[in-house]
């Protein structure tokens, strides 16, 4: 038996599995944690956070007893992208990491574009214009604001690669990661040392890159006493947690594309080339499949909108949920079900931490629009619902507009293991969507990975025909498309008519 351990290092929390070659899941585990926003738009978390999740839920896996440590022939790392982890000579971490939602480097990549010679000219470099979130510019703020904290830095890594040097010893990524950071040439799939020179920044902070499947570090004498595994376990390169979560949901050819609704969400494509587009407006990257590209839109807080309202007024659902041993989300998407399609005209922008695809803002903001009388719990949870897809479908109309296929849409994430909400998503999409027997996401694509890179098969394509399959679909209501289709359209425009709305507020609050 060939088992391997995918290992998610989220925004909330970690997860570990344990699959076999067939793709059944062995064993599972989870453990959560924090994130600060010291400030507004700012997010950060201490690394000590991942690597201690990291132990306890590959503890966990190993406590189940289905296999023992000996019989793991490989491991497979994903996380959150562009997060920066700064390590001094030591190995020492400097400072709390800068996640991908942080939204304070906006000054930065306006130099970023200007020392690239312009907007197009780094699409060229890069494949992608300078965003608030990718670490390129969370580099040059540290270097800017915290100069005695730039001076001990040594290697800058992503969130999963710390985990990787935890566990190893060995500073690496791969080409899936690397690409959201904006320091990657994601079309010859190796660092970008025009772009690190206009920056002067050196390459060395960088570690090696390698392909996903590769085999990059193996588990050290040090991590094994840690976690309980065996000394000299193979690592493969992993990869970011949408590459990952393509790989989990199959999309390793054209024309399937996935919809991701966690705490970010994500529309997902596979391209055989890495394209141009020289406005920038979706996300370019190498995939986790050799040889591959993908575009990809994301919305900052897709799911985080619907966990915001959780946690800030759903706390009564949150304590009935308790007493009961259900999950909170289903108690409000029940309360959401009593209000029909549209909640009576009310709409929810979902920019609760700025917006990537399509505004590149990090001064939007999240608005109730639409508000009367009339209008109760049920018709703002629905709200949120429905402003988190039409975000969503920003991206796959980006994607539609640019020439990419779509045959088949594939929901995952907390939006698809909820009715109400895939009916929603296959009512503002306009297509029917389907979901697979596997619902792991990114932890479950890199233990695939973790097997092709370890021999069990020859390639990524193979390892998912292997274990991958639809299993249920949600067609799309053709008496309620017409509706969506308009309200879409009004969606679209509320963020042009607020958008010097925003951007006054944001200076109203940081000039206070």
């Amino acid at each position: 038996m060939s088992v391997t351990l995918g290992i998610d290092i989220g925004t909330s929390g970690t997860k570990t599995l344990a699959i076999d070659e067939r793709g059944n899941i062995l064993a599972a585990a989870t453990a959560e944690y924090p994130c600060d926003h010291p400030r507004p738009g700012w997010s950060e978390q201490a690394p000590s956070l991942w690597w201690d999740a990291t132990v306890d839920t590959i503890r966990g896996v190993l406590a189940t007893g289905t296999f023992r440590a000996e019989d793991i022939a490989g491991i497979g790392l994903s996380g959150q992208m562009h997060g920066s982890v700064f390590l001094a000579d030591s190995g020492e971490v400097i400072r709390p990491a800068l996640l991908w939602n942080d939204q304070r480097t906006a000054e930065e990549c306006v130099e970023i574009e200007e020392k690239a010679g312009g907007r197009e000219a780094l699409i060229r470099m890069v494949a992608n214009p300078a965003l608030t979130g990718f670490t390129a510019p969370k580099l040059l703020w540290v270097r800017r604001h915290e100069p005695k904290n730039w001076d001990r830095v040594r290697q800058v890594l992503l969130p999963k690669d710390y985990a990787r040097y935890r566990l190893s010893g060995t500073y690496a990524t791969e080409v899936s990661d690397a690409s959201g950071t904006l320091m990657l040439d994601v079309a010859n799939r190796r660092w970008s040392t025009e772009l690190l020179g206009k920056l002067s920044l050196d390459p060395t902070l960088l570690p090696p890159c390698y392909e996903s499947p590769e085999v990059s570090a193996k588990v050290s004498e040090i991590a094994a006493k840690a976690t309980g595994l065996k000394p000299g376990t193979p690592i493969v390169g992993g990869g970011g947690d949408q590459p990952a979560g393509a790989v989990g949901n199959g999309i390793v050819r054209q024309g399937v594309v996935s919809a991701t609704m966690g705490t970010s969400g994500v529309v997902f494509a596979h391209a055989d080339q890495p394209g141009f587009d020289p406005l920038g407006r979706l996300q370019r990257g190498c995939h986790a499949v050799p040889g591959a590209w993908h575009v990809m839109g994301v919305v900052l807080a897709a799911g985080g909108s619907f966990q915001w309202f959780r946690n800030e007024l759903g706390k009564a659902e949150v304590a009935a949920a308790k007493q009961r041993g259900e999950d909170p989300y289903y108690l409000l998407t029940a309360e959401a079900a009593l209000a029909g399609p549209g909640a009576e005209g009310l709409f929810f922008l979902p920019y609760l931490t700025g917006e990537r695809t399509p505004h590149f803002d990090p001064d939007a903001k999240g608005a109730w629009v639409g508000l009367t009388v009339r209008h109760g719990r049920p018709h703002l949870i629905r709200s949120v619902l429905e402003g988190a897809t039409f975000a969503m479908r920003d991206s796959l109309e980006l994607i539609r507009e640019m020439g990419v296929a779509i045959e088949q849409v594939r929901v995952s994430g907390g939006g698809a293991r909820n009715p109400l909400w895939r009916q929603i998503q296959a009512d503002i999409y306009g297509c029917d969507v389907h979901t697979i027997n596997a619902s792991e996401g990114p932890a479950y694509g890199v233990a695939l990975l973790a097997q092709v890179g370890t021999g069990a098969f020859a390639s990524v394509p193979e390892a998912c025909d292997a274990t991958i399959r639809v299993i249920d679909s949600t067609p799309m209501d053709a008496k309620i498309r017409p509706y969506y289709d308009r309200a879409y359209a009004v969606y679209r425009q509320l963020y042009n008519d607020l958008r010097h709305s925003f951007h006054t507020i944001s200076e109203l609050v940081h000039n206070k």
